[in-house]
């Protein structure tokens, strides 16, 4: 038996789908198909919060540089005032990994929620709804490989 899918509530074989304790024998399993819904505004706004928290202190430096420059104040102010704002955009440096790996994370899991249906003894049922584009997308697609492997094509005819 080949495994080609399990996590801790799905599992894909060559034999069956298990998706929480109930069993789902390929064989009985004629068609699989996905839906998705509509957009998250929840997700949307926080890539947008993380966005601007990139963006806030490189905003500041440059409007501090401006203000001292502006300020037409003695060397010696201009160059704190300068020096401070480019230490606060600097300051985004060892932020910005930690933002980037969460901006990555929240477009692997998508922004929608999305629904695995398959035909199973003729009538619908719907396997998975998560909100992880990427497990939906290996479940997905594991799925499709174990029909593929139990379905032989059959020999064309000349």
């Amino acid at each position: 038996m080949v495994t080609y899918y399990d996590d801790r509530s799905v599992r894909v074989t060559s034999a069956a789908v298990t998706v929480e304790g109930r069993v789902y024998p390929l064989p009985e399993i004629s068609e699989i198909w996905h839906q998705h819904g509509t957009r998250s505004w929840r997700v949307l706004a926080g890539r947008g919060a993380i966005g601007a928290a990139l963006v806030a202190p490189l905003v500041a430096a440059a409007a501090g540089v401006a203000l001292a420059i502006r300020l037409d104040r003695s060397a010696t102010v201009t160059i704190a005032i300068v020096g401070a704002s480019v230490l606060v955009g600097l300051a985004i440096g060892p932020v910005a990994d930690f933002l980037f790996e969460h901006l990555d994370r929240s477009y692997a899991r998508g922004s929608r929620q999305r629904e695995v249906w398959i035909r199973w003894r003729g009538g619908p049922v719907q396997l998975l709804r998560t909100p992880d584009a990427l497990r939906f997308g290996q479940i997905y697609r594991a799925v499709q490989r174990a029909m593929e492997v139990g379905r032989p094509i059959p020999p064309r005819r000349r």
